[in-house]
Protein backbone atom coordinates (compact mmCIF):
# COMPACT_ATOMS: atom_id res chain seq x y z
CA UNK A 1 0.00 0.00 0.00
CA UNK A 2 1.59 3.43 -1.22
CA UNK A 3 -0.07 6.78 0.90
CA UNK A 4 0.14 9.94 -0.83
CA UNK A 5 0.06 13.24 0.98
CA UNK A 6 -0.17 16.46 -0.98
CA UNK A 7 0.26 20.22 0.86
CA UNK A 8 1.04 23.23 -0.38
CA UNK A 9 -2.23 24.27 -1.72
CA UNK A 10 -3.55 28.18 -1.07
CA UNK A 11 -4.76 31.32 -2.14
CA UNK A 12 -2.80 33.48 -4.36
CA UNK A 13 -3.37 36.23 -6.79
CA UNK A 14 -3.15 36.01 -10.14
CA UNK A 15 0.10 36.11 -11.65
CA UNK A 16 1.98 34.42 -8.39
CA UNK A 17 3.50 31.72 -7.32
CA UNK A 18 2.46 27.92 -5.27
CA UNK A 19 5.06 25.11 -5.05
CA UNK A 20 2.99 21.98 -4.28
CA UNK A 21 4.30 18.89 -2.33
CA UNK A 22 3.85 15.34 -2.71
CA UNK A 23 4.91 12.84 0.06
CA UNK A 24 5.12 9.39 -0.06
CA UNK A 25 5.36 6.47 2.28
CA UNK A 26 4.37 2.60 2.22
CA UNK A 27 6.52 0.98 0.25
CA UNK A 28 9.74 1.31 -0.88
CA UNK A 29 9.43 4.42 -3.26
CA UNK A 30 11.96 3.24 -6.08
CA UNK A 31 10.05 2.86 -9.16
CA UNK A 32 6.98 4.61 -9.42
CA UNK A 33 5.90 6.68 -12.32
CA UNK A 34 4.26 10.08 -10.57
CA UNK A 35 1.90 12.44 -12.41
CA UNK A 36 -0.50 15.72 -11.19
CA UNK A 37 -3.62 16.47 -11.84
CA UNK A 38 -6.27 18.81 -10.67
CA UNK A 39 -10.09 19.00 -10.79
CA UNK A 40 -11.82 22.11 -10.97
CA UNK A 41 -15.47 22.53 -9.87
CA UNK A 42 -18.34 21.07 -12.56
CA UNK A 43 -15.12 19.92 -14.62
CA UNK A 44 -13.71 16.38 -14.78
CA UNK A 45 -10.03 15.25 -13.55
CA UNK A 46 -7.39 16.64 -16.13
CA UNK A 47 -3.97 15.66 -16.92
CA UNK A 48 -1.63 18.54 -15.03
CA UNK A 49 2.27 17.04 -15.36
CA UNK A 50 3.89 13.59 -14.96
CA UNK A 51 7.54 12.68 -14.55
CA UNK A 52 9.69 8.89 -14.60
CA UNK A 53 11.09 8.13 -11.34
CA UNK A 54 13.97 7.17 -13.56
CA UNK A 55 15.92 9.52 -15.47
CA UNK A 56 13.34 12.49 -14.75
CA UNK A 57 11.79 12.65 -18.09
CA UNK A 58 8.57 14.27 -17.66
CA UNK A 59 5.74 15.99 -19.57
CA UNK A 60 2.69 18.40 -19.02
CA UNK A 61 -0.43 19.62 -19.94
CA UNK A 62 -0.49 22.02 -23.09
CA UNK A 63 -2.22 24.92 -21.06
CA UNK A 64 0.70 24.59 -18.03
CA UNK A 65 3.92 24.24 -20.30
CA UNK A 66 6.41 26.60 -19.29
CA UNK A 67 4.56 27.70 -16.27
CA UNK A 68 4.86 24.56 -14.01
CA UNK A 69 7.74 22.44 -13.13
CA UNK A 70 7.32 18.90 -12.09
CA UNK A 71 10.10 17.80 -10.06
CA UNK A 72 10.74 14.68 -7.42
CA UNK A 73 13.73 14.17 -4.50
CA UNK A 74 13.78 10.40 -4.39
CA UNK A 75 15.72 10.04 -1.39
CA UNK A 76 12.49 12.17 0.15
CA UNK A 77 10.01 10.05 -1.24
CA UNK A 78 8.85 13.22 -2.23
CA UNK A 79 7.05 15.00 -5.52
CA UNK A 80 6.88 18.51 -6.52
CA UNK A 81 4.90 20.80 -8.10
CA UNK A 82 6.11 24.49 -8.74
CA UNK A 83 3.27 26.65 -10.33
CA UNK A 84 4.23 30.24 -11.77
CA UNK A 85 2.21 32.91 -13.36
CA UNK A 86 -0.61 31.29 -11.95
CA UNK A 87 -4.49 31.78 -13.40
CA UNK A 88 -7.94 31.93 -12.32
CA UNK A 89 -8.40 28.76 -14.19
CA UNK A 90 -5.93 27.24 -12.78
CA UNK A 91 -8.41 27.47 -9.86
CA UNK A 92 -8.64 23.58 -9.05
CA UNK A 93 -8.12 20.61 -6.47
CA UNK A 94 -4.62 19.17 -7.37
CA UNK A 95 -3.78 15.35 -6.70
CA UNK A 96 -0.64 13.81 -6.88
CA UNK A 97 -0.91 10.10 -8.41
CA UNK A 98 1.80 6.78 -8.55
CA UNK A 99 2.20 3.84 -11.01
CA UNK A 100 3.50 1.10 -9.49
CA UNK A 101 6.74 -0.28 -11.31
CA UNK A 102 6.69 1.35 -14.20
CA UNK A 103 9.26 3.98 -13.19
CA UNK A 104 10.61 4.88 -16.63
CA UNK A 105 7.20 5.98 -18.16
CA UNK A 106 5.93 9.03 -18.49
CA UNK A 107 2.31 8.57 -17.96
CA UNK A 108 -0.93 10.96 -18.47
CA UNK A 109 -4.02 8.74 -18.10
CA UNK A 110 -6.36 9.02 -15.10
CA UNK A 111 -6.56 5.10 -15.56
CA UNK A 112 -2.53 4.47 -15.33
CA UNK A 113 -2.21 5.29 -11.95
CA UNK A 114 -2.87 3.17 -9.06
CA UNK A 115 -2.61 5.37 -5.72
CA UNK A 116 -3.82 9.05 -5.36
CA UNK A 117 -4.00 11.75 -2.66
CA UNK A 118 -6.64 13.32 -1.09
CA UNK A 119 -5.72 16.66 -3.04
CA UNK A 120 -5.06 20.57 -2.05
CA UNK A 121 -6.96 22.65 -2.86
CA UNK A 122 -5.36 25.75 -5.32
CA UNK A 123 -7.43 28.96 -5.69
CA UNK A 124 -6.30 31.62 -7.63
CA UNK A 125 -7.64 35.13 -7.25
CA UNK A 126 -8.22 37.65 -10.20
Amino acid sequence: QVQLVESGGGVVQAGGSLRLSCAASGRTFSNYAMGWFRQAPGKEREFVAAITWIGGRADYADSMKGRFTISRDNGKNTLYLQMNSLKPEDTAVYYCAASVGRGKVVLITIGDYDYWGQGTQVTVSS
